[in-house]
Formats: C-alpha cells, sequence, structure tokens
C-alpha cells in the first residue's frame, strides 16, 4: 500500500469508541419510510397490490426519500468503516456486510415467488444465479426484487472508496475525492461529459455520498472551511435533483409531487445528518439503537415483493390497517432472524476465513493506516 504524509498532523476532535445509536435510528426510520411508500403507495398505485390506502397516499408517497437517506448515511459510514484498512480488509468488510443477508433475501423471495406469487412476478434460474452476484446491472438481468437496485448504485461508491485505501486514506486525499467527484457531478449534468461518465460519476445521487463523508470529517476532525462549503453545495444540488426525480417518479405512478414537500425533506435529511455529526442528537442515543439498526437491512431486502405477494394472498380477508401493520412486524421479525442467526454468525465467520486481523490506526494519523478489523454498516 502507497503510503503518504500529510502536509501537518491533524488531531482528531472525537473518539469512535463509542456507537453512534442515532445513525443506528436513522437508518431503521429510512427502512420504514420505504416500506410505507411501498406498501400503501407503490403496491396499490402501480398495480401491484390489491390493497389500497387512498387517504394515506398523499403522505407516503414521499417515503422513497427514505433512499436518500440511506444514500446520505453511507457516505458517512463506510468512509468511517474503510478508515484504518488495506484494500482487502475493506473488500472483505462489504462482502461480510452484504452477502450473507442478501443471499437469504434472494433465496426467501424467489421461494415466495415461485410457490404463492401466482404469475405476479417473473424469476428464472439464470436470473437467480446472476443476481446472487450483486452485478446484475452489469448484463442488465432483472432483478429478482426491485429494491435491489441501490446495491448496484451502493457498490460503485464502495468502489471509489477502496482506491482510497488503495493509494492510503488521507485527509487531504478525501479532500480531493470529494471536491473530484463534485466537480465531475457538474460536468455530466451540464452536458460536458458523456453519459457513458455517469456509471461513475452517479451524479443521481453522488451529492449524498460525498456530503455523508464531508460529515464524517465534521464529526471526527471539527469544522473546516471545505466541509462548510462542500455540504451546503451537495444540498443545493440534492434539492436540485430531488426535484427532477419526484418528477420521473410522478410520471410513473401518474400523480403529482410538491416540490417544496420534496425539497423540506431534502433540507430536514441535511440537518439532521449535520446534528449528528456535530453531536448535537447524542443525548437521543440508546445502546437498543444498534439492535433497531441491524434490523434495517434485511428488512430492505425482505420487505417488497414478499409483502406485496402476501398482501394479495391474505388482502380480501383481513382488515387492510391490521393487514399491513401486521405485515410489517413479520417482516421486522424475519429482518431480525436473518441478523440473529445468519448475519451475527456469517460475517465474523467470513472476515476470520479471509486472514488475520491487525491492529487499527486511528483517523488522525499523519500516514495511511494499516490493517484492521471490520466495522459493519447498513447500506440500503
Amino acid at each position: 500500500m502507497i503510503r503518504g504524509k500529510e502536509q501537518a498532523p491533524y488531531v482528531s476532535r472525537r473518539r469512535r469508541s463509542a456507537r453512534l445509536y442515532e445513525l443506528d435510528g436513522l437508518r431503521l426510520v429510512a427502512a420504514l419510510c420505504v416500506v410505507v411508500f411501498h406498501y400503501a403507495f407503490s403496491g396499490p398505485v402501480g398495480g401491484h397490490s390489491t390493497v389500497a390506502f387512498p387517504e394515506l397516499e398523499g403522505v407516503a408517497r414521499y417515503g422513497y426519500l427514505g433512499v436518500d437517506l440511506f444514500f446520505l448515511i453511507s457516505g458517512f459510514v463506510v468512509l468511517m468503516s474503510a478508515w484504518g484498512r488495506t484494500p482487502r480488509a475493506f473488500a472483505v468488510s462489504r462482502l461480510a456486510r452484504l452477502y450473507p443477508a442478501y443471499w437469504v433475501g434472494i433465496a426467501a423471495t424467489t421461494l415466495v415467488t415461485v410457490t404463492l406469487g401466482a404469475g405476479m412476478f417473473d424469476v428464472s434460474l439464470y436470473q437467480v444465479l446472476v443476481n446472487l452476484t450483486m452485478f446484475q446491472a452489469v448484463p442488465n438481468v432483472a432483478n429478482v426484487d426491485v429494491v435491489y437496485w441501490t446495491l448496484w448504485t451502493e457498490m460503485r461508491f464502495y468502489f471509489l472508496i477502496g482506491l482510497l485505501t488503495l493509494v492510503g486514506m488521507t485527509r487531504t486525499r478525501v479532500m480531493i475525492l470529494m471536491w473530484g467527484w463534485l466537480g465531475l457531478t457538474a460536468l455530466v449534468q451540464t452536458g460536458l461529459l458523456p453519459g457513458a461518465a455517469d456509471l461513475v460519476v452517479q451524479s443521481e445521487f453522488s451529492h449524498y455520498f460525498i456530503a455523508g463523508m464531508a460529515l464524517f470529517l465534521l464529526y471526527e476532525y471539527g469544522l473546516n472551511w471545505q466541509v462548510a462549503l462542500i455540504v451546503p453545495l451537495c444540498l443545493g444540488n440534492a434539492a436540485y435533483r430531488a426535484i427532477g426525480y419526484a418528477d420521473s417518479v410522478g410520471r410513473r405512478y401518474g400523480v403529482a409531487y410538491d416540490s417544496v414537500v420534496v425539497v423540506a425533506v431534502v433540507v430536514v435529511i441535511f440537518l439532521i445528518m449535520t446534528l449528528i455529526a456535530l453531536r448535537v442528537l447524542q443525548r437521543l442515543a440508546r445502546p437498543w439503537l444498534a439492535t433497531a439498526g441491524a434490523l434495517t437491512y434485511p428488512l430492505y431486502l425482505l420487505h417488497a415483493h414478499i409483502g406485496f405477494i402476501l398482501i394479495n394472498r391474505i388482502g380480501d380477508s383481513v382488515n387492510r390497517y391490521v393487514l399491513v401493520t401486521g405485515l410489517i412486524a413479520v417482516m421486522l421479525l424475519a429482518a431480525y432472524a436473518v441478523y440473529r442467526w445468519v448475519e451475527r454468525p456469517v460475517g465474523p465467520l467470513i472476515r476470520r476465513l479471509a486472514g488475520p486481523r491487525a491492529p487499527r490506526t486511528p483517523p488522525d494519523a499523519t500516514v495511511s493506516p494499516p490493517l484492521a478489523p471490520a466495522r459493519p454498516q447498513g447500506g440500503a
């Protein structure tokens, strides 16, 4: 690994010995927003559910913005997870974090689709096998579940962070990446770069990842002029792109989105994350939120197609509010089962099999840190 010194030593103003339980709780809120979006809006309006909630649709339609919050949290937590790791250690941490629950999600979704789906969703053996790689977008193979599209977005972000671990992660290099990525985003949006460049740039969501990284630096080192400039720039672009994205979602479902509400939600998302980075919300932290946050990823993977199929199966015989409330509870229990009996034992096993661990260097070190143990995060 290439080692490089900063121009001057940086002293961290924060300690990472204390877990950010606030982020765990926020992740679960984001996941539940997406669940409500699917069950109370996109399912019935999009024709995947026979149970409608017209009185909730006006609010539930904005639940897809939970994904935007996921990306902002990922920028923060994945950078924190990668700091102090070699490329191999970072790759192993992502493998151990993402794939066990994902494979269970594919198996469960496929089983329910084939046995109870009654033709609602198409799934083939080839499709399942390609989906197991999590790179199904490359050969343009359909996702087994609609929610998997966000994983490809996350994987491309991990690639950029992996490059940072390859050259040696320092504060200066992170700043260079953020400014460069923000500049490339502007070039793609203005048409000065070809559309193919967006495969890496991801201008639709790059501002969330960049802002999350900047907020991690704020949390770790305190405020400086670069962070103070990057975060508002990302917020402005996030609001601008969110309006356009809401228009495309509205066209898909034949509804109109209020751009004021969309921008307000984006602003609130940034505000809450900034308050977390500043430790203002630390008083809300509770240890039990760690378990709540651990449910986020398996809940996200399991809820959509399985939920639609179950709603259509029993929707005519159960009160709709009892049905959706009970279904969310069942999905949370299923998510806990995946976390308790799949992620907790399999993740550490993968890390052990991948190689020995080494001491971790804190993020205020002036050189690229050595190998360190992986720290899970909750990608969307």
